[in-house]
């Protein structure tokens, strides 16, 4: 193995599933089936014990939502790999974070765990692209979000969004990237849409007022323009940092480097 890999760990719990969503994820988990979940989870990263620790300098929380760990349960979590993996004082720790998840007394205890990154799944800042897509949060709760994070000290901050959405504009579009701009954080991915089968959008795709491809594709430039001349380099397909705020786990899929996944869907 390389000196240090990558360690992505699956948290397949959600509130309610989004529209386009095909991803491994599961609404409204008892509590008993949530804590066999990560007892499972545990074992599973405890099955890489060795004499010898691994190096990790990157981890990843994935979903799901897995900003719906309490955090008593995500330190057990990542004490259980610290246990395990020899995992660097610089490493990089990103958590998935839904806005509708977020409070600020939760990701001051996420921080205290080892949390120092946060990828925050917005979509849209409009209120009508995100009823369509059924998400769970608000506009308002972005905002509330990302100052959250930054209160609990996490300043690494990335925000996901998205184009092609049913009823999206270029203008409705453009309002949602500046506003992304406007909280002020150092990365952005910003996905388009991809009807997935099994989804809510698959089923309806024929009677769905999609965006053209030619829009799609208008917004695609779009959003490299403006990130452009905010400072953002387009540094992979779908990703934009600032200078210095890549994502290091993420680059090391597209550098084909060592991981591993842990959970139901790693």
């Amino acid at each position: 193995m390389t000196t240090n890999i990558g360690l992505y760990i699956h948290i397949p719990f959600c509130i309610r599933k989004c529209k386009y969503c095909d991803f491994a994820s599961f609404s409204n988990l008892n509590k008993d089936t949530r804590t066999r979940y990560i007892d499972r989870l545990c074992e599973e990263i405890e099955s890489y014990r060795d004499a010898k620790k691994v190096g990790v300098d990157t981890v990843f929380f994935g979903g799901g939502t897995p900003s719906l760990l309490s955090p008593d349960e995500l330190s057990r979590i990542i004490n259980t790999a610290r246990s395990v993996f020899d995992i660097s004082a610089n490493a990089e720790i990103t958590m998935e974070m839904n806005p509708g998840t977020i409070t600020e007394d939760k990701v001051r205890a996420y921080a205290a765990a080892g949390i120092n990154r946060a990828s925050i799944g917005c979509q849209s800042f409009n209120e009508n692209e995100l009823k369509i897509l059924g998400r769970i949060h608000n506009s308002e709760e972005i905002y509330e979000a990302v100052k959250a994070v930054k209160a609990a000290g996490i300043t690494n901050v990335s925000l996901d969004l998205m184009y092609g959405i049913p009823e999206q504009t270029a203008d409705s579009f453009e309002h949602t990237i500046r506003s992304a701009l406007s909280l002020e954080v150092n990365h952005l991915s910003v996905y388009g849409l991809i009807l997935e089968e099994g989804t809510p959008f698959f089923e309806a795709r024929n009677s769905l007022p999609l965006p053209s491809e030619d829009e799609e594709c208008d917004m695609y430039a779009l959003a490299s323009r403006i990130l452009g001349e905010h400072g953002f380099s387009h540094y992979e397909i779908s990703n934009y940092s600032k200078p210095g705020f890549e994502c290091r786990h993420n680059l090391k899929y597209w550098c084909d480097e060592e991981y591993i996944g842990v959970g139901l869907a790693a």
